[in-house]
Formats: C-alpha cells, sequence, structure tokens
C-alpha cells in the first residue's frame, strides 16, 4: 500500500498569501484527461493502487471498501459519478481520502498531480458550457495557461443519500 501523508495543516488556512497575493491550494487529479482540484484543507491522505472490497447492492459510484490504517473507508468511482467510461488501467488508479460528515471516502481518480497555490482573484464560477453532470459537482474553475482546473465541490459530489436512492 502506497501512502502519502500531506503536510500538518494547524497553520494553514483555507486562503493564504504568498508575496502579498492571496491564494488558494489544491491538490489535483486528473480523470480522463481534465484536470481537477480539490482544496488541500479538505484532503487527509493521498494512497496509490488499493485493494477495494466490492458492496454488494450498492449503487455503481460506489465502488467499494478499503481499509485504511484499520479505519473502513467507503471509495467512491469519479469516472462512474462524473458518467465516464471506466479506465481500462484501473490497476494504476489513485485514491484521494477526504473527510465529509467525520466519515472518510475515497475518491478514486486516474492520477494525483501537485498541489498546486494559485491567486484567489483568478477564481471564476463554474462556467454555463461546462458539462451538466460535471457542473452538478464544481465549485468553480480556474483557467491555467494550457487547461481548465475544475475545483470539485466534495459535498455535491458526495451526495451518496441521492446515489444510494437511484
Amino acid at each position: 500500500m502506497t501512502t502519502t501523508n500531506l503536510p500538518a495543516r494547524s497553520n494553514v488556512t483555507a486562503t493564504e498569501e504568498i508575496e502579498g497575493v492571496a491564494t488558494r491550494e489544491f491538490v489535483t487529479m486528473i480523470i480522463e484527461g481534465q484536470l481537477f482540484g480539490i482544496p488541500v484543507l479538505q484532503v487527509q491522505d493521498v494512497l496509490g493502487p488499493q485493494k477495494i472490497t466490492r458492496v454488494p447492492l450498492a449503487p455503481k459510484e460506489i465502488a467499494g471498501s478499503l481499509n485504511l490504517r484499520g479505519r473502513i473507508v467507503t471509495a467512491i468511482d469519479v469516472r462512474t459519478r462524473l458518467s465516464l467510461p471506466s479506465n481500462k488501467e484501473s490497476e494504476k488508479n489513485m485514491s484521494v481520502v477526504v473527510d465529509h460528515g467525520g466519515e472518510f471516502y475515497s475518491l478514486i481518480v486516474d492520477q494525483v498531480g501537485e498541489v498546486m497555490a494559485l491567486p484567489a482573484s483568478d477564481y471564476e464560477k463554474t462556467p454555463a458550457t461546462l458539462d451538466d453532470r460535471w457542473r452538478e459537482v464544481s465549485d468553480g474553475v480556474y483557467r491555467l495557461k494550457d487547461t481548465l482546473l475544475i475545483v470539485l465541490d466534495v459535498k455535491r459530489l458526495l451526495r451518496l443519500e441521492e446515489l444510494v436512492a437511484a
């Protein structure tokens, strides 16, 4: 099991100043070639490929559960949640563990990138042209030099009551 512990966050705020410019930090990830980000304060851990145990009768978005240092964590297939095709190289998937309502969830993604500090002033609302399925889980975007960073709203991504009811 490969894990990456993120730096202690006791002195980190949601918006920091770097050289006098207010910035927001995101853990980046790639899903189907698209760059996504989650605010660094919501991320508990980054994991390499994991053994995931399927949960019978669970919605298709719930890949199963995994054991994280003795704690059972629900694994969410973000590709399925975003209505994307399954990944042929799923054994290489990585996980971003987030805390939501006191529970840990593992977000299964294709790749995890770096932590990016972006100017808060460059943040934009989610564009109307973004696919509806992505808009519903997006908090906003950053237009970077070569790509668009879609900021994921973890709370909306994990609307599990809706997933279970479906």
